[in-house]
């Protein structure tokens, strides 16, 4: 005789074969994108709003619409840009961790700004360039967890100070949890950054410069003069770089050359 199915609070009824309900669906991470670019910020609200594990709940232009934004949306992690008017990130950083774990989404690698913002609290160093959009999710969810990240630009500025302060044989170690990279290629992140997903573009070494300089919100004649060129000189690699990146304005070829495209 076929035993009845049995119910009450210990054996709910089951809506499939296997006994167990649908696993709930998981929230998305919310996200607050502070950056004064606003090329960049429209690029990474699309990008990480357009998923089903991120959303950006908030813009910020200065490191203290940051602070309001992540103070109002309790977000799961900050992202945040370094140079910026007003409050600038690493300024914003010590009063942003209370909130929200940190990441640094910026443009700058210099020594002591990685080292700084690392050692106010920044749970990650991400430079624009060095990227994709995967890894960037992937790095969100890592910093979220608590789990360093940061891409080769920022690590090579930590080498010197890594080599000064462990064992030669602790040197791999320490960079593979800074930024999950392995031991037996620590050596490349000595080499010149360049060798990013940006090399597809095959821009020359000064067209690159000039799009660093576009990127970052210069005119053509600001651009000319950091350079020591003339305008037309300068648009003329505009046009070149334009056609490399396949881009017709400056906000898309900059979207690009910062990977939010």
């Amino acid at each position: 005789m076929r035993r009845p199915r049995e119910t009450g609070p210990d054996f709910p009824d089951r809506p499939d074969s296997a006994g167990f309900p649908p696993p709930a669906a998981t929230a998305p991470l919310r996200l607050v994108v502070a950056d004064d670019n606003p090329v960049v910020r429209a690029g990474l609200t699309a990008l990480l709003s357009g998923r089903e594990d991120t959303t950006v709940v908030a813009e910020a232009a200065d490191g203290r619409e940051a602070y309001e934004a992540a103070l109002r949306h309790r977000p799961d992690v900050v992202l945040l840009d370094v140079r910026m008017p007003g409050v600038d990130g690493i300024s914003a950083l010590p009063h942003l961790v209370r909130l929200a774990p940190v990441m640094m989404l910026t443009y700058s690698h210099e020594t002591e700004t990685v080292r700084e913002a690392l050692r106010r609290g920044a749970g990650g160093y991400l430079v624009h360039g060095e990227f994709t959009a995967e890894q960037l999710v992937r790095a969100v969810h890592d910093v979220r967890e608590g789990r360093p990240h940061v891409t080769p630009g920022a690590a090579k500025a930590l080498i010197p100070q890594i080599q000064a302060s462990a064992p030669a044989h602790e040197v791999g170690e320490l960079a593979g949890i800074l930024g999950g990279i392995p031991p037996q290629n620590l050596s490349q992140l000595q080499s010149d950054v360049g060798q990013s997903f940006r090399s597809r573009f095959q821009l020359s070494s000064r067209e690159a410069e000039i799009m660093d300089l576009i990127a970052s919100g210069m005119t053509n004649q600001q651009i000319a003069a950091t350079c020591f060129i003339s305008e037309k000189t300068v648009k003329n690699h505009i046009n070149r770089i334009f056609a490399k990146l396949q881009s017709t304005t400056r906000s898309q070829a900059a979207a690009k050359w910062l990977g939010v495209a």
